[in-house]
């Protein structure tokens, strides 16, 4: 029979968010243990190049980041571990958690960072072109398109930013709409379609993508299984999504709030939950700006407020 382990602080997941909570509670000496989960470093291992995170001047590869964040986080005395935590009981203090294996750990705190997933077509090619031509953050490789062409996918808000983002840098922006209308806000639809070079390609969905070194075009099809059906061939040098994002939360959602989404509710604007000594920290609770930054700004608060939890109960 497996003994139960005990912790102060147990971190689950283990992107910007999660390691920069590992940071500042490993230094807060509540010696935390960090489930890194199936994708250690998280989203930022699917990117190339991150330029937009201060304090490196000439970009860094994003899995060269989280292993710095990960060294930061270990050398402060962060016990590091691969797998992931697959059950959870928050009915009481201290709560109880177990991991694949079956180890069952009590913790008196518990930060979570399992980050979102961005939500894909389910095309081959986009991850044949992952990291190559294919991105779901226009914030954070729009940079690499200037003067280029480019297409968006969706129809709503976030698709409609980011073609107006794009605008701004690329030389042409498609945005490829599977409907006869935009879904975006009223503001929103008249901004994109009072942008010069933002086409909108309305009963459009993509069949595939061609390149040889990277995307170079897009297969669509229009007004799919009607009688004037046609496909149609764009040239492209960039194809990004923006049909949403997925966090991944549904462990949590029997136990905290979340909205319609799935997106985990902070409290008071802080990173606590409505339960005491559990905390969110990173996109897992971030429909908004899903930054690496903001994701860092939010564990290191997670971790501080762990911290003064833990002081509070002992006083």
């Amino acid at each position: 029979m497996q003994v139960m382990e005990h912790t102060k602080c147990l971190i689950i997941g283990s992107g910007p968010a999660g390691y920069t909570a590992a940071i500042y509670a490993s230094r807060a000496n509540l010696a935390p243990i960090e489930y890194c989960g199936l994708q250690p470093g998280g989203q930022l291992t699917q990117t190339t190049e991150v330029e937009n995170f201060p304090g490196y001047p000439q970009g860094v590869d994003g899995n060269q980041m989280m292993m710095d964040l990960r060294e930061q986080a270990e050398r402060f005395g962060t016990e590091l571990r691969d797998g992931s935590i697959t059950k959870v009981d928050f009915s009481k203090t201290p709560y109880r958690l177990w991991d694949e294996e079956g180890r069952e750990i009590e913790a008196d705190t518990v930060i979570i960072a399992t980050g979102a997933s961005a939500k894909y077509l389910g095309l081959d090619d986009e991850r044949k072109y992952n990291g190559q031509g294919v991105s779901a953050c226009a914030t954070c490789d729009g940079f690499f398109y200037r003067k280029k062409t480019v297409a968006v996918v969706g129809g709503g808000d976030t698709a409609c930013e980011d073609a107006l983002y794009l605008s701004q840098l690329a030389k042409k922006v498609y945005l490829i709409v599977r409907k006869p209308y935009l879904r975006a806000s009223k503001v929103m639809q008249e901004r994109v379609m009072n942008t010069d070079n933002i086409k909108i390609l309305f009963e459009h969905n993509t069949l595939g993508l061609f390149g040889e070194n990277g995307v170079e075009g897009a297969h669509l099809v229009k007004r799919k299984g009607e009688n004037d059906e046609q496909t149609v061939d764009i040239a492209i040098d960039g194809f990004f999504l923006a049909i949403g994002h997925k966090p991944n939360t549904e462990l949590f959602a029997p136990w905290l709030d979340t909205d319609e989404v799935g997106y985990l509710k902070k409290t008071d604007g802080t990173p606590r939950t409505k339960l005491p000594g559990i905390f969110v920290a990173g996109d897992c609770a971030d429909p908004t700006y899903r930054q690496a930054i903001t994701a860092a700004g939010t564990g290191c608060q997670a971790a501080i407020e762990a911290e003064r939890y833990l002081l509070a109960k002992e006083g």
